[in-house]
């Protein structure tokens, strides 16, 4: 079955939302690197490599699913599927990071996660709602 001219007219107002999203977890993460510059020269305890590591690709990988957004809204339905699994599976990582005690992530890094977990999930809710699939049918 295809995607029509009316079932992706009917979810654009959610793949706006689902872009600003993306657009916000990529400012969140651009401003926790410039934390973690200023915290390199004034308290360098605070910064190993992990934090820039993850800050660098969550910035990297948020302006990516911008671009991946304007696909699925296009009707591209691998995009779709790409984004409702990362937006599933990454708060779980997530979760991860910010319960475990070793991750290497100071406590300002974890909370920042949380907030790019927390982001994530409204794009899961967004992205999983039954009209969102809808526009989206499994080719049979």
């Amino acid at each position: 079955m295809t995607l029509t001219a009316d079932r992706l007219a009917a979810v654009r107002p959610t793949f706006d939302t689902v872009r600003r999203l993306w657009w916000l977890c990529a400012v969140v993460s651009l401003i926790s690197l410039a934390v973690t510059a200023v915290l390199a020269v004034v308290d360098p305890v605070e910064v190993n490599w992990v934090v820039w590591l993850r800050g660098s690709v969550v910035a990297a990988a948020s302006l990516v699913f911008v671009v991946v957004t304007r696909a699925a809204a296009r009707g591209s339905r691998r995009a779709f599927s790409r984004m409702r699994w990362i937006s599933i599976l990454a708060p779980i990582g997530i979760g991860l990071i910010i319960v475990s005690p070793d991750s290497g992530y100071p406590l300002w890094m974890k909370l920042e996660q949380g907030l790019i977990g927390i982001l994530l999930v409204a794009i899961a809710v967004l992205l999983n709602r039954r009209s969102t699939r809808a526009a989206f049918p499994k080719e049979s």
